[in-house]
């Protein structure tokens, strides 16, 4: 039968007493002449020798052995050959016909296991070449997939869903097409392979009463057969299964017409579908159909013409892998010997991405099994002998190594153990007496596969980044695994993911076989960039929308080729810039204009082109919803240029406040002219009406950021000598005057902040107006003048010192300035101002108050504190020094300090404090969600951060060590503002008696 010789010695000699003393009681309970016969072969060295090797190896070959005393007898009488043969027949004859499905997957397990361990003994003992260990394996497969593919067929055919030409051979025409693939589509199955299948159905071939159902039906028959194979029963399983080499797995169900098949080829199959059909075999269902599909794919698979970008796109599947020559850095433990380095895949691939090149024009090569592609290969000169007898000789060796890695526990895995005990018992079971022999002679084999893998295609460029990237197949390789981890992202598998869907073609962008290939060569330095970004699984899906929305791909991708740095800035905008990021989705054609020469040059202010430019775009405005889209497409484009500008250093949150509020200036009035004319059509024209929009906070104080809303209110005025007749507007449907610019105000918010494809234009808050939310949306000049004489609270009027009309009647604008004006130089008493500027920021403190000084509006020393101290001293010496007014914090702490109302050198440095936060603050606004979480600063984010709050420093070279430094210079500068508000607001207030009259202030 075998020569002790050959087996392997006992790694665990306890188990393999154990495994002898199980023998011996299944023995002794057997019938006589089993008995009999299992004893002796226990007392034999032969026989006590195969227990023992196969017991102190291996406790799932163990158990089996001692479970099958016939069947070991058999084997034992029989020979290999033959016990198997015998082992297929009885399987064909006993369930050929088979309607239970329940004795069908029984005797399917049964076969699995005593043929599994008649394998293993063969191959131990080294009676069995490789090449018909996977052939067995992969015999025994096939077999059985047929088996449940007939029953399943049969089935479908009683319950009337199909119509069988021949039910008694119920495959006979019946359009179910079951393709092995991968290693039993050549024959090469692993010892504890699972088996990859793609299931189809020929809609042109398959009769059924049931047409609507046809897609149920097979995907009905392909969910049972993974169950017949793949359900763990008291029995085992027959082999683990798995569906997802079908087209675009994510996306379509188990069992795909070969209509759609055809299609999905046609158009977006990839290069390595391709390298995976070169081993597709029709095992099950229609012989006929599936000859016609795959003679159908060969066009698909051979290509006769290959280009120089579908040549690199082959390439790519090997480039993706981080293979070096000359310099080892394998490690035994834990080693993948599959899809690690120097490793089986690595060897198949150098036969399939040459087959793939030059099987178009010469079939010789068109082989599936690996080893026979190599030489085929080499006998048309691609490959030299030495080269073919080198890797083949690795092969053998890694293959042996990886079954005994699967034989020991029956798993499937190719993952040499981690412990060096673990390496020992490996070594044991392969007949080695050295552990250390083992591992030179692994490392001989992994380095040789490894020098002719990188001599393959040697002057490609690599595509593999910092380590493999690589996105082809159904599972997720490891080595990309650790890459991707490596390089910050905290889901790799969803990396994997998403970068293999771009590959599938289901974007419009990636359709082309030219986009993909350029994608595939953009990929590595596209996840590199993102990787330097905060949250670069978050960027990832950011460019995923991006991509999504694209009309095509190929110009974009060529762009990038062409210019890696603006691959670099779309990474950085995509990772660091939500707001921008929205804006580039939803209008990719900015990055046409991102290449220009001037995309970079100083933002132009309104009276320098800005303003000309809005004209020139809103000239082509067809009707109001046309104005609508332009007028958001445009502000959002100029926003886009202002938010790349901050995250490139090129200006900074503070000097951008202006350009940002220009838009606002140009805009609002435009649409503010534009809903009244809207209006007018429906309600006409108030006779001596008029009206201006007031724009207050930020956009008042020209102090904008990418992200800001507008503070706006809405001020009328109706003047005439009609005398005794009710004032209404003159159009079809009047309105009264209180009507008519409440209803105008609404048209007008409405539009500004109605969302369509480009966004909103701006979010409006309406709440500074006079009585804020309970007041009308409109006010009339009267009513705000007497509003701000006898009723404004403290706070109202500190917000008022930042206001400024941006649009409507110029006559009535300047009345309403000068009503502003007059309101805020009116006399006050200053203790009730004191105490109310005070006990309003205490308030504020006590509802938003933060240790956090990056939140730098609430944070003490922050804007806030130096936005109320600006305010309160314009509205403490307004009256006697109107000189001090201005809508600009800085602008206004000046005056306050030329008028003598503060210290020189305190105004100084307020100002130096307020824009530091207004640039800290664009750029958070623009890369957070508005407050940095001092726990999640990457250090890209970190250096734009300490760019944008000390840019002296960063021009100089001087950069902040870590954030901690930066961290304690911010809260200093925070700590010496926080202390002038308390020497001037806070500190005063507190030796005040409260007023007599003190009314807590309703805030906004």
């Amino acid at each position: 039968m075998f020569s002790p010789t050959a087996l392997p010695k006992a790694f665990d000699a306890a188990q393999a007493a154990l495994g002898l003393e199980r023998w011996r009681q299944q023995a002794a309970a057997a019938e006589p002449e089993l008995r009999t016969w299992a004893a002796g072969f226990a007392d034999s060295t032969p026989g006590r020798t195969l227990i023992e090797a196969l017991c102190g190896n291996s406790p799932y070959l163990g158990h089996a052995l001692t479970r099958e005393l016939p069947f070991v007898r058999s084997v034992a009488e029989d020979g290999f050959d033959a016990s198997f043969a015998a082992l297929l027949t009885a399987l064909e004859t006993e369930h050929a016909g088979e309607r239970a499905m329940d004795r069908l997957m029984t005797g399917l397990r049964l076969a699995k296991r005593r043929a599994a361990l008649l394998i293993a003994m063969a191959d131990i003992a080294g009676i069995w070449t490789l090449e018909r260990v996977t052939g067995a394996l992969s015999d025994l497969a096939e077999t059985a997939v047929r088996l449940a593919a007939a029953h399943l067929l049969r089935r479908a055919g009683e319950a009337g869903t199909l119509t069988l030409p021949d039910p008694e051979r119920p495959w006979v025409g019946s359009g179910l097409i079951v393709l092995g693939m991968g290693k039993l589509g050549g024959r090469e199955l692993n010892y504890s392979s699972d088996i990859d299948l793609i299931v189809l159905y020929d809609d042109a071939v398959v009769r059924t009463p049931q047409p609507d159902n046809l897609a149920r039906t097979f995907i009905r028959i392909a969910r049972d057969l993974v169950r017949i194979m793949d359900e763990h029963t008291k029995d085992g399983y027959v082999f683990r299964t798995d569906l997802r080499l079908r087209p675009d797995p994510g996306a379509t169900p188990l069992a795909v017409s070969v209509s759609a098949a055809e299609i999905y080829y046609g158009s977006v199959g990839q290069n390595w579908e391709r390298a995976a059909m070169i081993k597709a075999r029709v095992i099950a269902g229609d012989p006929e159909a599936g000859a016609n599909f795959l003679r159908f794919l060969e066009p698909f698979i051979w290509r006769r013409n290959l280009d120089f970008a579908a040549i690199q796109d082959i390439h790519s599947i090997k480039r993706q892998i981080n293979a070096h020559k000359g310099h080892r850095e394998v490690t035994v433990n834990g080693h993948d010997i599959k899809v690690g380095r120097g490793g089986i895949r690595e060897i198949e691939f150098f036969a399939q991405t040459q087959q793939l090149i030059f099987g178009g024009r010469d079939t010789r090569v068109r082989i599936a099994p690996t080893l026979r592609a190599n030489q085929a290969l080499c006998d048309i000169g691609r490959v030299p002998q030495q080269t073919v007898d080198e890797l083949a000789e690795a092969y053998r060796f890694l293959r042996r190594v990886e079954h005994r890695i699967q034989m020991t526990n029956d798993q499937q895995t190719h993952r040499i153990p981690a412990d060096d005990a673990g390496v020992a018992q490996l070594a044991v079971f392969l007949g080695y007496d050295d552990p250390a022999a083992f591992r030179a002679d692994l490392l001989t084999r992994l380095g040789r596969v490894e020098d002719r893998y990188a001599e393959l295609f040697e002057e490609a460029p690599s595509l593999s980044g910092p380590g493999n990237l690589v996105f082809t197949g159904t599972d997720d390789d490891p080595g990309t695994v650790e890459t991707l981890r490596g390089m910050g992202y905290a889901d790799p598998s969803r990396v994997i993911a998403v970068v293999s869907s771009w590959h599938r073609g289901r974007y419009r962008a990636t359709r082309s076989a030219r986009a993909r290939e350029l994608l595939t060569e953009l990929t590595p330095a596209l996840l590199t960039d993102l990787a330097k970004t905060p949250a670069p699984d978050t960027a990832l899906m950011n460019v995923d929308g991006f991509l999504e929305k694209l009309p095509a791909g190929v110009g974009l991708f060529s762009l990038f080729v062409a210019n890696p740095w603006l691959l670099e800035l779309v990474a950085e905008i995509m990772g660091t810039a939500p707001q921008l990021a929205a804006t580039l989705s939803r209008n990719p054609s900015l990055l046409d204009a991102v290449i220009s020469p001037d995309f970079f040059d100083p933002l132009p202010a309104k009276d320098q082109g800005l303003a000309d430019d809005h004209a020139r775009v809103m000239a082509a405005a067809r009707d109001f919803e046309d104005a609508l889209t332009l007028s958001r497409r445009w502000t959002n484009d100029q926003r886009f240029r202002a938010g790349a500008h901050i995250l490139r250093g090129i200006t900074d949150g503070d000097r951008c406040g202006a350009f940002l509020a220009d838009l606002a200036d140009i805009v609002v009035p435009d649409l503010a002219r534009r809903v009244e004319e809207e209006f007018a059509a429906r309600h006409g024209r108030m006779p001596g009406g008029a009206w201006v929009v007031v724009a207050m906070g930020k956009l008042g104080s020209r102090q904008l950021t990418i992200t800001s809303d507008i503070d706006l209110i809405v001020i009328y005025d109706v003047r005439g000598d009609v005398a005794g007749e009710a004032r209404v507007s003159d159009g079809a449907k009047p309105l009264s005057p209180n009507e008519y610019y409440i209803k105008l105000t609404q048209r007008l918010t409405n539009a500004i902040t109605a969302p369509m494809a480009d966004g909103r234009l701006y979010e409006v808050d309406m709440r500074l107006r006079p009585s804020g939310n309970a007041g009308p949306l409109a006010t009339s000049l009267d009513a705000f003048v007497k509003y701000q004489a006898t009723d404004a609270w403290t706070w109202e009027q500190m917000a008022l010192t930042r206001a400024r009309v941006i649009g409507g009647d110029p006559a009535l604008a300047g009345r309403v300035e000068a009503a502003i004006r007059a309101a805020l130089t009116a006399p006050r008493d200053p203790d009730k101002l004191l105490w109310d500027v005070a006990d309003m920021r205490r308030r504020i403190d006590k509802e938003f108050g933060t240790p956090n000084p990056w939140n730098v509006k609430y944070a003490r020393g922050g804007l806030i504190d130096l936005e109320f101290i600006a305010q309160y001293l314009q509205l403490r010496h307004g009256h006697d020094r109107p000189d001090i007014l201005n809508i600009g914090t800085v602008l206004a702490l000046r005056n306050a300090a030329r008028t003598g109302a503060l210290d020189p050198e305190v105004a100084l440095e307020l100002e130096s404090a307020v824009r530091l936060w207004r640039r800290v603050q664009g750029f958070l606004r623009l890369t957070t969600a508005g407050v940095l979480d001092p726990e999640q600063v990457s250090p890209t984010l970190l250096a734009g951060l300490a760019r944008a709050a000390f840019p002296a420093s960063q021009a100089d070279g001087e950069e902040a060590v870590d954030f901690a430094a930066l961290d304690s210079r911010i809260r200093a500068v925070a700590a010496r503002a926080h202390a002038h508000y308390k020497s001037l607001v806070e500190e005063p207030a507190a030796r005040l008696t409260p007023p007599a009259s003190h009314q807590e202030q309703k805030l906004p």
